[in-house]
């Protein structure tokens, strides 16, 4: 297959999955995670129809980017752990950073996008399944409450909503679970109206259990082997 025959047949599948739980797929993103794929690969993408992209690592995409620069209304999403140090050039790179786990890093970045003078959307990364070997924020971790405290005086970082990983499993009925504590985590939240923190951004789902994560409330799958093919 394409990769436009790959987009295709994915946007087909969100909407039935969006459809058995009398959701609208026009309410749900489609990001391509273009990581380790070169610019040829995005440009395909691109071409479509695909708008949103993900990023692992500050250095690999500022390589690419310099083949990246003719896309009208690209968005560029840093996905993957960011490092405190990394801060600033991620803030110059990046329309979005949905991997902030610390208030330290929040901070930084909203130092950077100050000096840019930019609004950087950000994502708070929930380690949904406690899993020592990933990034992101225990849910009842003190940590947590500090970002979504610190929201009003971080005015360059516009605070959207939760990402979050859960463990992998051969059968993706299995994530379920996870998809749906993470939802209860976002509406439980959202329903604190916090000054400064929105909560319209459910970012969840891979290539193999994204269909699941639609159901259970996702609005942004992060797609990566399903859309361009086994990485190398």
């Amino acid at each position: 297959m394409t990769i436009a025959g790959n987009v295709a047949g994915i946007q087909e599948r969100i909407f039935s999955a969006a459809r058995r739980v009398g959701r609208s797929a026009d309410d749900l993103v489609l990001m391509g995670v273009s990581k380790t794929f070169p610019a040829e690969a995005v440009r395909e993408a691109y071409a479509a129809g695909i708008r949103v992209f993900g990023e692992n690592r500050v250095q690999e995409f500022a390589e690419k980017s310099a083949g990246l620069g003719h896309l009208p209304d690209a968005a560029w999403h840093l996905i993957g752990h960011l490092q405190s140090n990394k801060a600033a050039k991620a803030a110059e790179l990046f329309d979005a950073v949905d991997s902030v786990d610390s208030l330290r890093l929040a901070e930084r970045l909203n130092t950077a996008a100050a000096a840019l003078g930019k609004k950087l959307r950000v994502l708070i990364e929930i380690n949904i399944g406690g899993e020592n070997a990933k990034a992101g924020l225990d849910p009842f971790a003190p940590e947590l409450e500090e970002i979504l405290l610190a929201a009003p005086r971080l005015h360059y970082l516009e605070i959207r909503g939760l990402m979050a990983i859960p463990p992998f499993f051969e059968n993706p009925e299995d994530a379920r679970p996870y998809f749906r504590k993470l939802r209860e985590v976002r509406d439980a939240t959202a329903r604190r109206q916090l000054s400064g923190v929105g909560m319209s951004v459910l970012s969840m789902g891979m290539s193999h259990d994204f269909e699941i994560a639609v159901e259970e409330g996702s609005t942004c799958v992060r797609l990566g082997t399903a859309i361009f093919g086994t990485r190398a």
